[in-house]
């Protein structure tokens, strides 16, 4: 005989609430699933791809081809990148450079109206008596070799500082810009027969400058004064403007549109605040006679290479400025509204590292560089 063990009345009623409990969950699970799958995050709508080997701590980027890239490592090397399958090239007979803390290698520029063998434009720090400057060179690129260089500039702000080089660089016409910071002293920021803490002008062929400065004493080659560190430069295709951004101390980065003979506060006007706490100078944010800045952080973002998106693969990007965080490891979207920044959005937080420079290709997708000891080259697109 089979003994059947009946439950009592209210064991059965639990029982069968608990099946439409579970039940009620799946169909809720799998409706989210659903929606998920059907609606991707925003973080599903960019697609990410690291381009090549790792290298070490690489500071500039430029566009060679439609499928090359040049490379620099702070620590003195220059590579030429395939894109599409990763692989480089070593560029020889570069200069020798001061690789002393935030010295070194720095940034490289392709003039691309150059023709088919392509002028490369180089800044770095240099070794000269009594300490170190930041200099261009520029030469041609022939296979994997660098020829008919020559130095165009160098500054005359000597130090045996390991900081502020500035060095970024943009071209216009027949002109180079070249961005050099205060080298760690910043009343030379002021002074007027000082290249420290100043964007230069050269003609970009020979190094000359012409003495187009007639609204005041400064050298013909001294296009605006009182910089910090500037290590962000790109020209607005809209108005062919010179814009930078520059590091602050703690606080006070800033973005400036460049015009001939002004200056543009550093350390007199700031944002900025002492990394040991306090006020700059007499803490002032604005002052008659100096240029306020068009977009400023506080706190700090450390702001390094930027440029105006304008292709079509990221609408929402076009027409906008994208700058890259070294401090905070991503990006910011500053978006622009008659030609001025009027808000931002970060991007991509975390994801690479202490991004350094960044760069548009042909198609729209976008390339940046991590300044990292195994940093990297990282392809952005859809």
């Amino acid at each position: 005989m089979i003994l059947l063990k009946i439950p009592p009345k209210e064991d059965v009623t639990m029982r069968f609430q608990k099946i439409l409990f579970l039940k009620s969950i799946s169909f809720f699970c799998l409706t989210i699933a659903v929606f998920s799958f059907s609606t991707p995050s925003v973080s599903q709508e960019f697609k990410f791809k690291k381009i090549g080997k790792s290298f070490s701590h690489p500071w500039g980027i430029t566009v060679y081809s439609d499928n090359e890239v040049l490379i620099t490592e702070r620590g003195g090397n220059l590579f030429k990148v395939n894109i599409k399958n990763g692989s480089k090239i070593k560029i020889r007979n570069l200069p020798k450079v001061f690789n002393v803390r935030q010295g070194g290698l720095l940034d490289v520029l392709v003039d691309q109206n150059s023709g088919s063998k392509r002028t490369v434009y180089i800044c770095y720090s240099s070794k000269v008596v009594n300490g170190s400057s930041t200099s261009l060179i520029v030469g041609e690129l022939d296979e994997n070799e660098l020829i008919k260089k020559k130095v165009l500039f160098r500054a005359n702000n000597v130090s045996d500082s390991g900081v502020h080089f500035g060095c970024r660089l943009a071209i216009l016409g027949d002109e180079i810009f070249m961005s050099i910071g205060d080298r760690g002293n910043r009343f030379e920021a002021q002074d007027i027969k000082s290249h420290a803490g100043s964007i230069i002008r050269i003609n970009k062929l020979n190094g000359s400058s012409q003495n187009l400065n007639n609204i005041n004493s400064w050298s013909p080659e001294l296009f605006s004064k009182g910089h910090r560190n500037p290590q962000g430069m790109a020209v607005n295709p809209k108005t062919n403007e010179i814009w930078i951004n520059e590091h602050g101390p703690k606080g006070g980065d800033e973005i400036n549109i460049i015009k001939l003979g002004k200056n543009y506060g550093w350390p007199i006007v700031t944002f900025g605040e002492e990394y040991w706490g306090g006020k700059v100078g007499q803490g002032i944010t604005t002052l008659e006679g100096f240029e306020d800045p068009i977009w400023y952080w506080v706190p700090s973002i450390a702001p390094s290479g930027m440029t105006f998106y304008n292709k079509n693969m990221f609408p929402e990007f076009k027409g906008n400025l994208l700058v890259s965080s070294l401090k905070f490891k991503s990006i910011y979207l500053v978006e622009l509204k008659d030609g001025i920044p009027t808000k931002e959005k970060v991007l991509f937080k975390n994801r690479f590292g202490r991004i350094r420079d960044i760069e548009q290709l042909k198609d729209g997708s976008i390339l940046i560089i991590s300044d990292e000891k195994k940093g990297g080259i990282y392809k952005i697109y859809r």
